[in-house]
């Protein structure tokens, strides 16, 4: 989907996200309000190692209006870690991507290759707590945003009919054909067999989806 994101490939056909923190969280005033979120995926070469790294480079991500949101791990390489990020400033944000502290820091924390980075606004964001620790984030390219959205909410008793919980509707920052959604997953095998489903691709087909989609199944490690 779009520019820095090309070497996502390798990181989407993988799996897992992230668990709750064990600490209490205070709810959200809006839990299903809109939200801007820095994505990152990339491989490390060790979780243990990657992990205080990522938090000592804290005051960096405030300082550019980054604020540590959710941290999770592919279910199906858990050295594939996904980190989103909430963003007050899409220029602050990505000129934090491009500059070499980055790169430098990440490189010492163990990244393995290049990171697949985008920016998204969410026109949903359900932060409701919910027992599932599984996602599933599907991004695909569409013709068109209001047409794709229409066709996806007409959609959404066969997806809850697959154990897949709607859970994120997003957009690339810049550009609305590039949708990235996020769904708690309570039942891997119904999901993937929905995922592979004859009725799914006809849908999207309906949609004006572009492309094949990616998925990427993951486990929440921590939410902040």
């Amino acid at each position: 989907s779009g520019g820095d994101k090309k070497s996502a490939t390798p990181a989407e056909d993988t799996a897992t996200k992230m668990q709750p923190a064990t600490t209490a969280q205070a709810a959200p005033s809006n839990p299903m309000g809109p939200t801007d979120v820095m994505l990152i995926i990339h491989k490390v070469s060790n979780y243990a190692k990657w992990k205080p790294a990522y938090e000592a480079h804290d005051s960096a991500r405030l300082a550019n209006g980054l604020h540590s949101y959710v941290i999770a791990r592919g279910t199906e390489d858990s050295n594939m870690v996904l980190v989103a990020m909430r963003m007050d400033d899409l220029a602050k944000a990505r000129a934090m991507a491009a500059s070499p502290d980055l790169k430098e820091k990440m490189k010492k924390a163990g990244v393995v290759g290049a990171p697949t980075i985008d920016y998204l606004k969410a026109v949903m964001n359900d932060t409701s707590h919910i027992e599932q620790t599984v996602r599933v984030m599907v991004r695909h390219k569409v013709k068109d945003w209001d047409a794709w959205k229409k066709a996806f909410d007409s959609h959404k008793q066969a997806r809850m009919d697959a154990g897949l919980i709607d859970r994120v509707i997003s957009y690339t920052a810049d550009d609305n054909h590039n949708v990235t959604l996020v769904f708690a997953v309570s039942d891997m095998a119904k999901a993937k067999a929905f995922m592979n489903s004859q009725d799914l691709k006809d849908k999207m087909k309906e949609a004006g989806v572009e492309g094949p989609p990616s998925s990427f199944f993951y486990k929440i490690v921590q939410v902040y």
